[in-house]
C-alpha cells in the first residue's frame, strides 16, 4: 500500500512537471474566490503572498538586465490575482464572521489591525489613505508613463536596429550565429516593453480596487454587524472597520512591494549592470559631491536649535566618505615614476644614445592603420575601446570571402594627423582618409529615412552616403526615424574592410600564394606538385591569382585553379591567358557568386559594330580603346548599371573573350558595379536573359 502511494505521489510529481502546474496553480486561485477558506488558511495564503512580493522585489534588485526577467509581465498577472482572490476570499470571511470578534478572520489581519495601527480606526484609515496615494499616485503613474515611453521607442526603434545588425553582418563584424542571437534579443526586448506596458495597468487597477474593497467592507461591515447580529453602530465601527482596515493593509503592503518592482524594473537601463554597484558608483561615487554635502551638514549642524548631533555626525561621515574617495581617484591617476639615474652633483643624467643597426629599417607593414591623438581611445581595450575587436571581425570574414589570409591591420598613433582624422595605408602608401567624432555616432541615411536630425554633417567614408554625427542619447530616435546608427569603431572598420576589397591584388603576395599551395598540398600533394615548379613558376601563379582577385573573383577554388592552369601551362605561359583559361574553368562559381541560385542570368551585349570596333582596337593597338569610345561606353555601362540596381539585379555584360579583359580593366573603378563575362565563362545550362544591347 505505502509503495503504491509513493508511486502514485511519483506520478502526480511527474505530471506536475510536465506543464500542468502553472494551469493548477492558476485554477486555485480562481477556487478561492467562490471556495469559502477558513482563517488558519487565510493566515497562511497572507504571509505567502508577503514573502512571494518580497522575492520579486528582491528578483529585481539582483538582475543585470530587465531582459534577464523576461517572465516578470506573467509573474505580475499572477501575484496580482492571487492578492485579488485573497482580498475576496478575506470579505467573505470578514463580513461572515466579524461579529464574532477581531480573531475572527485570521490572526494575520488582527495583527494588521491591531499593532500596525494601534488598534484605532482612524489612525488605520490615515495609515491605508497614505499607503494608496504613495502607491497609486507616485509609484504606479510613475512606473506606467515609463512602461508606455519604453514601450513606443523600443518598437519605433526595431527598423533601425534590424538594419544595424544586418549592416554589422554585411560589414563582417558580426558571424552569422552572433547576428541570430542579436535578432532575438530585439525580438524579445520589443515583447518584453510591450509587455510591460500592457501589465502595468494591473498594477493600477490592484490599487484602484483596493481603495474600493476597502470602502465595500465599511459599508457592507455596518449594514451587516447592525441588521443581522444586532450590534450597535460603534460596536459594529469598532469591530468591522478595524478589519476592514486590516484586511487592506495586509493586500495593499504587498502591492506596494510589487509596484516598487515594476517601477525599478522599467526604470533600469538595458545595459548589463549590478544595480548596487552602479548606484555605488554613480550615486556615491563623486567625492566632489560627499564634501559639498559634508560641508553644508556641518553648517547646518552648528546653526542653535537644530539636532546638532545628527547633522554633525552625518557630516563627519561624508567628509570621511569624500576623503577616501579623493585619495583613490588620485591614486589611479598617478603614473608610474621612471627613476632616472644622477650624476654626482645629483642632476639626472642624460641617456646614452644607442648605436645605429639595421634593425632601425623596419619592414613595411602591408596594412597599416594611423590615428589622431583623439582617436587613441578606442584603440584601447581597456578604456572602452572596441576598434581593435571590429577590426579582427571584418579581418576574418575579409579571410572567409577572398580565400586567403587578410595581413593584419598595425596600428599606431601619428601627431602630423588631425585629432580626430585617421588614415590607413597599403604597403606603407596612404590609399585613404577619414574624419571621426570618437564621443558621437554616426547616423547614415540608407534612402528612406522621415526626418532630420541635429548634428554635425558627414559623410561615411566608406561608400560616401550622407551621413550626421550625433550624441548617444539620440540613437533611439534616429533609428525610430529611420537611420542606420553605428559607432566610430564600426566607421573605421568598414571602411578598412571596404578597402581591402579593393586592394585585395596588392595585399596577395608571394609569401600568401605559397601558404595557399601549402594547405592545398595538404589535401592534394601530387597536384601542388605538378604545378610548380614543374608546370608553372610561382611567379606566374601570383599573378594569375591576383589578377582573379582584382576581378572580385575569390581564391577559395584552389583546387580547380590548379588543375585549369596545369591543363593549360603546356600551350602558354602568358598571366593573362592563363587568367581567361582558369575564369572559364570557374565560370559556374563565378556567375552564381554575381547571381546567386536565380535560373535566369540578366545580360546586356554589345552591338555587332561596337563588337567589331573594339576588337579592331584590341588587334591593332595591344589593348588600348580610343579615348572618346571609352568616355561613350562609360556613360551608356553606367546607365545600364544604375537601371538593373533599380529594380534589384546585377548589371552583367557579356562579351567575347578577346575584349573581355580590356573591357574588365576599362570598367572596374569608373563602372562600379559592373560584371564583364566571356561568352566561354557562362555554363551551358545557364539560361540567358537578355537586357539590351550597348550601341
Amino acid at each position: 500500500m505505502a509503495a503504491t502511494q509513493a508511486a502514485q505521489g511519483v506520478k502526480f510529481g511527474q505530471v506536475v512537471r510536465q506543464g500542468l502546474g502553472a494551469p493548477l496553480i492558476v485554477m486555485a486561485m480562481l477556487a478561492m474566490v467562490v471556495v469559502p477558506l477558513p482563517p488558519l488558511v487565510l493566515d497562511a495564503l497572507f504571509s505567502f503572498n508577503i514573502a512571494l512580493s518580497m522575492v520579486v522585489l528582491l528578483g529585481v534588485v539582483y538582475i543585470k538586465r530587465p531582459l534577464e526577467f523576461s517572465i516578470f509581465p506573467t509573474v505580475l498577472l499572477m501575484v496580482t490575482l492571487l492578492r485579488l482572490a485573497l482580498n475576496v476570499a478575506s470579505t467573505r470571511v470578514v463580513l461572515l464572521n466579524g461579529h464574532k470578534g477581531p480573531g475572527a478572520a485570521g490572526h494575520v489581519i488582527e495583527s494588521f489591525a491591531d499593532f500596525v495601527v494601534g488598534g484605532s480606526f482612524a489612525v488605520g484609515l490615515v495609515v491605508f489613505t497614505i499607503l494608496t496615494i504613495i502607491n497609486f499616485v507616485v509609484i504606479t503613474k510613475g512606473a506606467t508613463r515609463i512602461s508606455e515611453v519604453s514601450a513606443r521607442f523600443i518598437l519605433d526603434a526595431l527598423p533601425g536596429k534590424q538594419m544595424a545588425i544586418d549592416a554589422d553582418l554585411n560589414a563582417g563584424l558580426l558571424s552569422r550565429e552572433d547576428a541570430k542571437l542579436r535578432r532575438q534579443e530585439v525580438r524579445e526586448e520589443a515583447d518584453f516593453y510591450g509587455s510591460m506596458d500592457g501589465a502595468s495597468k494591473f498594477i493600477r487597477g490592484d490599487a484602484i480596487a483596493a481603495i474600493l474593497i476597502l470602502f465595500i467592507n465599511l459599508i457592507g461591515g455596518l449594514v451587516i454587524g447592525m441588521a443581522q447580529h444586532g450590534l450597535s453602530f460603534s460596536q459594529a465601527g469598532t469591530t468591522y472597520v478595524l478589519l476592514a482596515i486590516g484586511d487592506g493593509l495586509v493586500a495593499q503592503i504587498p502591492g506596494l512591494l510589487v509596484s516598487v518592482a515594476v517601477a525599478m524594473l522599467v526604470s533600469r537601463a538595458t545595459g548589463a549592470q549590478d544595480m548596487g554597484k552602479a548606484v555605488q558608483g554613480q550615486v556615491f561615487g563623486q567625492y566632489k559631491a560627499l564634501m559639498i554635502t559634508s560641508i553644508l551638514l556641518g553648517v547646518v549642524g552648528l546653526v542653535p536649535g537644530m539636532p546638532n548631533l545628527a547633522f554633525l555626525s552625518l557630516s563627519a561621515i561624508t567628509g570621511y566618505a569624500a576623503w577616501v574617495l579623493y585619495r583613490k581617484s588620485k591614486k589611479d591617476e598617478a603614473p608610474a615614476a621612471e627613476v632616472a639615474p644622477v650624476g654626482a652633483d645629483g642632476a639626472p643624467m642624460p641617456a646614452p644614445t644607442p648605436e645605429l643597426s639595421w634593425d632601425e629599417l623596419r619592414p613595411v607593414d602591408a596594412l597599416g592603420l594611423e590615428v589622431g591623438y583623439r582617436l587613441i581611445p578606442l584603440v584601447d581595450a581597456s578604456k572602452g575601446g572596441g576598434l581593435m575587436a571590429r577590426i579582427k571581425a571584418a579581418r576574418r570574414k575579409l579571410t572567409q570571402d577572398l580565400g586567403f589570409l587578410v595581413p593584419a591591420v598595425h596600428i599606431r598613433d601619428n601627431l602630423e594627423l588631425g585629432p580626430g582624422t585617421y588614415r590607413v595605408l597599403v604597403h606603407g602608401v596612404p590609399v585613404a582618409t577619414g574624419e571621426l567624432h570618437p564621443d558621437r555616432e554616426m547616423a547614415l541615411d540608407p534612402g528612406r529615412v522621415y526626418g532630420n536630425l541635429e548634428g554635425i554633417a558627414g559623410k561615411d567614408p566608406a561608400f560616401g552616403l550622407d551621413a550626421v554625427w550625433i550624441l548617444p542619447a539620440q540613437r533611439a530616435e534616429a533609428e525610430a526615424l529611420g537611420y542606420t546608427v553605428v559607432d566610430a569603431s564600426t566607421v573605421v572598420a568598414t571602411h578598412i574592410s571596404h578597402l581591402v576589397r579593393e586592394h585585395a591584388a596588392e595585399l596577395l603576395g608571394h609569401e600568401e600564394v605559397q601558404e595557399l599551395l601549402a594547405t592545398l598540398g595538404k589535401a592534394a600533394p601530387k597536384l601542388v606538385e605538378d604545378l610548380t615548379p614543374k608546370a608553372l613558376p610561382l611567379s606566374v601563379i601570383v599573378r594569375v591569382l591576383q589578377n582573379l582577385v582584382s576581378e572580385k573573383v575569390p581564391v577559395r577554388q584552389m583546387r580547380q585553379i590548379a588543375e585549369a592552369l596545369i591543363e593549360h601551362a603546356p600551350m602558354t605561359q602568358d598571366p593573362a591567358a592563363l587568367t581567361a583559361a582558369v575564369r572559364t574553368a570557374l565560370g559556374r562559381f563565378i556567375v552564381q557568386e554575381i547571381n546567386g541560385m536565380a535560373p535566369e542570368l540578366p545580360v546586356y551585349t554589345l552591338n555587332p559594330g561596337l563588337e567589331r570596333v573594339l576588337q579592331d582596337s584590341v588587334s591593332g593597338g595591344g589593348g588600348a580603346v580610343e579615348p572618346g569610345l571609352a568616355e561613350r561606353l562609360h556613360g551608356s555601362l553606367g546607365d545600364c548599371v544604375q537601371r538593373q540596381q533599380a529594380v534589384g539585379e546585377p548589371a552583367v555584360l557579356l562579351v567575347p573573350g578577346a575584349v573581355r579583359s580590356v573591357l574588365a580593366r576599362l570598367t572596374r573603378h569608373s563602372v562600379p558595379g559592373l560584371s564583364v563575362l566571356a561568352y566561354g565563362e557562362v555554363p551551358e545550362d545557364k539560361r540567358l536573359k537578355l537586357i539590351g544591347s550597348i550601341g
